[in-house]
């Protein structure tokens, strides 16, 4: 059961890392996207319609993650203080609290996303969008690490 619901929580993590990606990049542009290459047309979206699929993929990450939780606390954990990888706990416990800093921001990342607040809150938005896809591509490359280290529990 705890692989699986792993694997679901990496499936859920990917596609949550695409989406904030995604919506970044495309907040970052300043002008409309044109051409063909497949940058522009990446670039090309309108990242309003990421808003809601992120909040509902970070915090379906985030159960998983907490359901999860023990399993790595008696499992893991304690093989990687027994093998002296401080570091590997150490980045685990980072992991921990960005996401739960996340989970806090996600509140004032709806708001700032409202088609209300396009022309005065542009770069806060940008703001609050680039934390949540660096705790997001952080979060997914420690949980990563972590577990080619252990292997699945």
């Amino acid at each position: 059961m705890t692989i699986a619901l792993l694997i679901l929580h990496g499936l859920v993590a990917i596609a949550l890392l695409g989406a904030i990606t995604h919506q970044f990049i495309a907040a970052v542009r300043r002008s409309p996207a044109r051409g063909t290459a497949f940058i522009d047309r990446y670039k090309g979206v309108n990242p309003r319609v990421f808003a809601n699929a992120v909040v509902v993929l970070y915090l379906a990450a985030f159960v998983l993650g907490a359901v999860i939780y023990p399993s790595y606390r008696l499992n893991v954990r304690v093989a990687f203080e027994q093998m002296a990888l401080g570091a590997a706990v150490g980045g685990f416990e980072l992991k921990e609290h960005f996401a739960g800093l996340g989970v806090a921001l996600l509140p004032l990342y709806l708001w700032l996303w409202r088609p209300e607040r396009d022309d005065s809150h542009g770069r806060d938005r940008l703001a609050i969008t680039g934390i949540l896809a660096f705790i997001v591509w952080f979060d997914l490359l420690v949980g990563h690490v972590l577990n080619n280290l252990r292997g699945l529990p």
